[in-house]
């Protein structure tokens, strides 16, 4: 089996990397703006977002929807596959906080 082949791969292409899961986690409550995204990950910078964005619309993890009137605005939210990356996300954030160290 080719090391691409394996299924953690494909998880990690699509968590991975610094910002993936801050993007990933400020979205999991509902729609947002770039500028709220902005506001929620105030250390990353306005190309790295848009990049990001970018990157897990192709993965098919977010959604982006243009509302068109006198000043367009756009609003991204996570996709239904996305979804339900939130229990292992929240398992993934338990752990970084040491929760989920041996019982004593």
């Amino acid at each position: 089996m080719e090391p691409t082949e394996f299924p953690v791969n494909r998880a990690l292409t699509v968590i991975g990397g610094k910002w993936r899961p801050q993007v990933y986690c400020a979205l999991e409550n509902g729609p947002k703006r770039f500028s709220e995204l902005e506001r929620e990950i105030p250390e990353i910078n306005r190309k790295v977002l848009t990049d990001q964005l970018r990157e897990l619309e192709q993965l098919g993890m977010v959604k982006r929807t243009e509302f068109p009137g006198k000043v367009l605005h756009v609003e991204y939210e996570l996709t239904e596959e996305a979804l339900t990356l939130q229990p292992t996300m929240k398992s993934l954030c338990k752990w970084g906080t040491g929760e989920c160290g041996e019982e004593k």
